[in-house]
């Protein structure tokens, strides 16, 4: 199984580069690194963030507040976690963010 990812910036109507992106695995009350990257000029990380991954619960946590403030603009939100469960052991999830300094919203993606 696969994660990806993208970051939209709505109100910028562009893509968000350089906001840092983590994924973890959680297990009950324990939550462990699988990877972090950094998203490029097309909003995307340049690689999934987990290949060969099981089935289970997962957490993208997407650190907006450095990326608004490079930008130049106040944010409500400095960090967006996502948790969903990844029931196909070897499926690809796709799950987009779409920011703006006041709201947020998510999906699965193709």
């Amino acid at each position: 199984m696969t994660i990806s990812t993208h970051v939209l910036d709505t109100a910028r109507g562009q893509p968000a580069a350089g906001v840092i992106v983590t994924l973890y695995a959680l297990d009950g009350s324990q939550r462990t690194k699988v990877a972090t990257a950094v998203t490029n000029v097309d909003g995307r990380t340049d690689a999934p963030l987990g290949t060969a991954l099981d089935a289970g619960l997962y957490e993208l946590v997407f650190s907006l507040g450095a990326y608004f403030e490079r930008n130049g603009t106040a944010a409500f939100y400095d960090e967006v976690p996502i948790r969903f469960r990844a029931a196909e052991g070897g499926g690809r999830y796709h799950v987009p963010l779409l920011i703006s300094p006041w709201s947020y919203s998510t999906y699965r993606g193709s």
